[in-house]
């Protein structure tokens, strides 16, 4: 026990030397974005999060059921509510079945958890989302890293490891670029080898009424498991795994999160219940967001800012170190232009970003204010001696 203790003392220690070279906060401590301020730290890329849908849907739910029973997700009866959700989401993804989970981390540990046997190798895209890797972990499954996006290096590791699982996000939560699902599929099916899609960032942005990368290019019958975290676009607060109904009735008796975890509370499934109904008629706030998004990359780009390989709604702005992450930061706090510091382990050392989220219902007005807060700042944060950033790591 006395080297445990002796191992954190070290641990905590070198924590408080890597936070005192920041020269200032990075997140606790932060000043709090002024009503006059532009936040850009936010998931919620159609702005769902206030509209009165969902608030009133959330507020009836309270009022008739409170937190209603607390319990596990595996006594969930057919007449819940969480059963219609389900159902609904099933439909709108074009999908067998879909599962609902207590968050996105949930559903990719849980999922790989249940379905991939110890031993089994899982091909996993090097920027894939924290939470595939741990699923392959809990698994004890064999992690056979491919590098981003690199559709040769995948199919050569298959052909000298065999079929197993491929895990990727459809769209990167930090460096803001999609994977190249087209060729994904068709590896998938020279090999023998089934794909874990994790559309997080994807589902109420892209496709038919917002219903995905994989919808959009119509290929719903070659991923066998798309996966997300509703605290995006949905901005609610549940994962969802959207798979075949026998893996459907086979996970909440499997998956470990879903046996010893409480199932979602009434007021969150009537929530995202409202904002399903909001996202497939939100056509409007989807040509907006690719709109602002287009221009804030555009925009950037022209004032020498890196924001490669970004083309979404998610923006980096690479400073490289943590120091100079803090620089930017303070720089564009005061700016009134507040966006999310990314730092090891949500990255590589050497490989900070800020990350700016762009949401739909950003005014002309603040997206002249945002390109010009980054003119302001480029001499301040020494923009001129920022190195190339090629590799970056996906996190939340």
């Amino acid at each position: 026990m006395s080297g445990e203790i002796s191992h954190l003392q070290q641990r905590l220690k070198a924590w408080e030397v890597r936070r005192a070279s920041w020269g200032g906060p990075l997140y606790r401590g932060r000043a709090s974005p002024r009503s006059t301020d532009i936040t850009l730290m936010s998931n919620d890329y159609l702005a769902l999060g206030g509209h009165p849908a969902v608030i009133e849907a959330q507020t009836r739910s309270l009022r008739a059921h409170g937190n209603g029973a607390l319990m596990s997700g595996t006594f969930t009866g057919d007449s819940d509510p969480l059963r219609r959700l389900e159902a609904d989401l099933a439909q709108w993804l074009a999908a067998p079945a879909a599962v609902l989970c207590q968050s996105g981390w949930a559903a990719n540990v849980g999922l790989i958890q249940a379905v991939c046997p110890p031993g089994g190798a899982v091909y996993v895209d090097e920027l894939a989302h924290a939470s595939l890797w741990e699923g392959i972990a809990a698994a004890q499954a064999v992690a056979r890293p491919f590098a981003h996006n690199d559709t040769e290096h995948l199919e050569r590791a298959i052909h000298r490891y065999g079929p197993g699982l491929i895990a990727f996000d459809t769209l990167y939560s930090v460096t803001g670029d999609f994977c190249p699902l087209p060729e994904l599929t068709a590896i998938a099916a020279r090999t023998g080898s089934d794909l874990i899609a994790d559309e997080s960032h994807t589902l109420g942005v892209l496709g038919h009424q917002g219903s995905g990368l994989v919808t959009s290019l119509g290929l719903t019958g070659k991923v066998a498991y798309r996966t997300a975290s509703l605290a995006k676009a949905f901005a609610g607060r549940a994962g969802l795994v959207a798979c075949t109904e026998e893996v459907a009735g086979y996970l909440p008796y499997h998956s470990m999160g879903a046996v010893f975890s409480s199932t979602l509370l009434p007021h969150d499934v009537a929530g995202l219940a409202a904002a399903l109904d909001l996202l497939a008629a939100a056509d409007d706030r989807r040509r907006r967001l690719d709109g602002h998004s287009r221009q804030l990359r555009d925009g950037l780009a022209a004032l020498g800012y890196n924001i490669t390989p970004s083309e979404s709604q998610i923006i980096p702005l690479q400073p490289g170190t943590e120091p100079g992450l803090c620089r930017l930061q303070r720089a564009l706090d005061a700016q009134g232009v507040f966006g999310a510091a990314f730092v090891p382990p949500s990255v590589p050392a050497r490989r900070c970003v800020q990350r700016l989220s762009v949401h739909s219902e950003l005014t002309a007005e603040e997206l002249d204010r945002i390109l010009a807060g980054c003119a302001a700042v480029r001499e301040e944060v020494g923009l001129r001696d920022w190195k190339s950033t090629r590799r970056l790591t996906a996190a939340c």
